[in-house]
């Protein structure tokens, strides 16, 4: 009789939330219908037009890095190719206006978009996926941050189309519960949020950028971290398993993403089958679209398609490819991943094994060139800074932090060298910058660098890897005592791959048939 009454409770609990979730979800669909027709009303388009919203997801779409380049060379892409679709851009830059981003857009992409099929959605809580937020579990922090936030961007409006181009992909669980299922979902991954290398490293007790020396140091830690990490990539999974299409940036992306994909854990499905455990793995999985209203088969295995990041190269192809000047550049946000640190050491090694760079005709100069985001940003700076003092270099180094885009085409067109210290770096747009200006890259000898954009062209060496700071120091100072001829015929090699290989054209091509197809 006791089992009997606890089991009717719990089919009373169950269809009591399911009235209330379907009432909630009801209700913000419908506030969705009055936003939209007061969006397509602000904008000046006819209501008789029915036009589609394409709803971008990312937060920080003012920054002016790579990432943003991408959002905006498809924005302006979906605008140019689909006059009757609206982008909705979800962000969390609400310290600046609509027409403030425009500008910002052109003055740092030389990227025109129409405000007349654009809409800003400005979210309040973006401070959850900062990682100041989460000082410990920072990317279960983020994660479930980004969930937080996905919600607040869906309560206001719901678009015909979602996309992530930032890289949050647990939001697709809660767009999926809030609509329902009912719209298609897609992913730009520029990097994933944690790979099999991630956890090999701690597997191996490996300190880096996601590895802190103290747990590489403690076998309980290590051990600790490793559940943690199995934890987050098991449900990494299953929110990538959501989208109805997944472009990846890079071979390196998209073979992490394959993998992540086609990932299992017995210990974890088993875990998960065990209260309460099994209450998230049905959150997870619950809602998902079908995939038979795309073209694909649905028993074809799931797999990422590259799409090259749009790299706007034809200025920077006209740059002279003689009298250089003597400068190390680097472009690149000012982000802990970015490893800013490593050139410092690099170049200050390089000083140390040939002081004659520190003077005269010979000196050789570092500019460190990239945006700051936010407060966290701006302190790294002030620690780069620190560093610089540190090593001694100070006097050979200058930062120059959110340059406008046509003084960072002014550094391309004089540097010498482009230096970029990023292990596993995704792509790497600023590489291809330096390539298509005629900088010769030095890079790290691993990711996209490595594998599709460093490469040889014709048998010859377009640039150099390397991956420690006295292979680096070794690197440029081989470029710098290069003779005239040397130099020259390698910068043509670089600008000549650049230009063929990672044109905007390419990526507007890949970008358009990725999503062809999933909104009528």
């Amino acid at each position: 009789m006791a089992s009997a009454i606890s089991l009717l409770c719990l089919l009373l609990t169950g269809l009591f939330a399911i009235i209330i979730f379907t009432a909630y979800t009801n209700k913000l669909a419908r506030r969705s219908a009055q936003t939209r027709h007061a969006i397509i009303k602000n904008l000046g388009i006819p209501t008789t037009s029915n036009p589609r919203f394409i709803g971008f997801f990312h937060p920080y779409c003012n920054a002016g890095g790579g990432g943003e380049r991408v959002l905006w060379t498809a924005v302006a892409a979906t605008q140019r190719a689909h006059p009757n679709c609206i982008s909705l851009v979800y962000t969390g830059d609400v310290d600046v206006t609509k027409e403030q981003i425009i500008t910002q857009v052109e003055a740092r992409f030389d990227i025109s978009l129409d405000p007349k099929s654009l809409h800003f959605v400005f979210l309040q809580k973006r401070h959850l996926v900062e990682d100041a937020a989460w000082p410990r579990f920072t990317l279960l922090g983020q994660s479930l941050g980004s969930m937080i936030l996905a919600w607040e961007a869906l309560a206001q409006v719901i678009p015909d189309l979602y996309i992530d181009s930032m890289g949050y992909a647990f939001t697709f669980h809660v767009v999926a519960w809030i609509t329902k299922g009912s719209i298609p979902m897609g992913a730009y991954v520029h990097y994933p949020t944690i790979s099999t290398d991630m956890l090999a490293r701690v597997k191996a007790r490996k300190v880096g950028h996601t590895n802190r020396g103290d747990v590489a140091g403690s076998l309980v830690l290590s051990r600790g971290k490793m559940w943690y990490y199995r934890f987050l990539m098991y449900h990494y999974s299953l929110a990538l398993s959501r989208p109805s299409f997944i472009m990846a940036n890079s071979s390196w992306t998209k073979n992490h993403v394959d993998a992540i994909l086609s990932h299992s854990d017995p210990v974890m499905n088993a875990m998960h089958f065990l209260n309460p455990l099994f209450a998230l793995l049905l959150f997870a999985t619950t809602f998902k679209r079908s995939k038979e209203l795309h073209t694909e088969s649905t028993s074809k295995k799931r797999e990422a398609k590259i799409v090259y990041p749009p790299c706007d190269t034809r200025e920077m192809a006209q740059f002279p490819l003689v009298e250089r000047e003597r400068i190390i550049l680097s472009i690149a946000q000012f982000r802990p991943e970015k490893d800013h640190s490593a050139q410092l050491r690099a170049f200050a090694q390089l000083l140390a094994d040939h002081p004659t760079y520190t003077s005269g005709s010979s000196s050789v100069k570092l500019f460190l060139l990239g945006g700051a985001r936010n407060a966290d940003d701006h302190a790294r700076v002030q620690s780069l800074r620190d560093l610089a003092e540190e090593l001694k270099i100070t006097p050979h180094v200058q930062f120059i932090v959110n340059a406008s885009y046509p003084e960072m085409l002014g550094w391309l067109a004089m540097a010498s060298i482009g230096l970029s210290t990023m292990v596993d770096e995704h792509f790497g747009i600023n590489v291809v910058e330096f390539m298509a200006a005629g900088v010769i890259p030095v890079t790290h000898a691993s990711g996209g660098p490595l594998h599709d954009i460093v490469v040889p062209l014709d048998g010859e060496a377009t640039g150099f890897h390397a991956h420690d700071p006295q292979s680096f120091a070794n690197a440029m100072h081989t470029v710098l005592s290069m003779s005239k001829s040397e130099e020259q015929a390698m910068r043509t090699r670089a600008r000549t791959w650049a230009v063929s290989a990672f044109a905007e054209e390419r990526f507007v091509e890949g970008w358009e048939s990725a999503w062809k197809g999933w909104v009528q």
